[in-house]
């Protein structure tokens, strides 16, 4: 139930929505379980509840972005929220306004929740010490992607029933990736066996103080796995040297229906998106069943709203407003 987990003290991660890395196996918990509660909106016929009716939510993204704005936008209007989209490329960023500047305009013009996704690490952290809107933190350069590791915590425990024991492999692009770092996080804490497996050249610095064990062979690494997650191989952070060619890095860590079978009897195929076709994942048709790609978008809408509301919602407006409740959650 929604009322067990939200306190009257404020949100149970605290103000804003920075990162993964710190919360606790219950916390990561009472978030699913108010995700499963706003599932249902999304298949009802008039899909919206009215919990977030009066607030404004503005996604302010200086990287490009279909999936994580689009959902946050989709979520924040399903709880009855105006949301405002600000592209810095058709704003005064591009007369030098600075982004804490910005912020506070945004601020200053009533939001009562900015999203941030910049390329520059730690930049919601940032903002979030200088103004009191909530700052949720979309994206941050190699850093984190918080909301991204909470839904595919979500896909998992709803196509694999649990989380605890599964052993998750993670391959591709791992040095770039704020997605991988915040899965760990989550994935680890919630009892998961993490592997990576990229090459070399794609492995951070310092990885053996990670709590994952490192394969560079891709055939070894997904070996008996429940879930492989591909991530995209990121060109526009990879300058250059960090693989031989595309077609080589498909070769080597391409996943595809014969590759896959050296996983479980049953594997979950995951990946962020945007999707390099043919580089990271080919030939998706001949494992279908098995791709929970368009599950974790789907999925993403109702954690965006769990995390939305319990930033800018509340027990009075949950008491008024007949927030869905969701009596049996997904098992840990």
């Amino acid at each position: 139930m929604i009322h067990d987990f939200l306190p009257t003290g404020g949100p149970p991660f605290g103000p804003h929505l920075l990162s993964v890395s710190s919360m606790s196996p219950e916390v990561l918990t009472g978030i699913l379980d108010t995700a499963e509660s706003f599932l249902e909106v999304g298949h009802q016929s008039v899909k919206k509840v009215p919990v977030l009716r009066g607030k404004t939510l503005v996604n302010l993204f200086y990287e490009s972005s279909t999936r994580t704005r689009s959902s946050f936008e989709i979520a924040a209007k399903r709880l009855s929220a105006d949301v405002i989209n600000v592209t810095p490329s058709q704003s005064s960023v591009t007369k030098g306004e600075s982004l804490i500047d910005t912020v506070r305009t945004i601020e200053a013009l009533g939001a009562d929740g900015v999203v941030i996704r910049h390329p520059s690490s730690g930049a919601p952290a940032f903002v979030a010490d200088r103004v009191r809107c909530h700052v949720i933190n979309g994206g941050d350069g190699c850093h984190q992607h918080p909301t991204q590791a909470l839904l595919d915590l979500f896909t998992i425990r709803k196509r694999k029933g649990r989380i605890k024991g599964l052993t998750v492999a993670i391959v591709g692009d791992i040095l770039h990736s704020r997605v991988a770092r915040s899965n760990i996080s989550t994935l680890t804490r919630m009892g998961a066996q993490v592997r990576l497996v990229a090459p070399p050249t794609l492995i951070p610095a310092g990885i053996s103080s990670w709590p994952v064990t490192v394969f560079h062979r891709l055939e070894e690494g997904i070996a008996g796995c429940d879930v492989v997650m591909a991530l995209r191989l990121q060109l526009e952070r990879a300058a250059g040297g960090f693989i031989p060619s595309l077609s080589e890095y498909a070769r080597l860590y391409g996943l595809n229906a014969r590759i896959l079978e050296k996983a479980a009897s049953d594997p979950l195929v995951m990946h962020p998106g945007p999707v390099n076709r043919g580089v990271e994942i080919s030939e998706e048709e001949c494992f279908v069943k098995s791709s929970a790609i368009l599950s974790q978008v789907e999925y993403g809408v109702s954690v965006r709203m769990a995390v939305l509301y319990l930033l800018m919602g509340g027990r009075s407006e949950e008491s008024s407003m007949g927030v869905p409740s969701s009596e049996t959650g997904g098992k840990e």
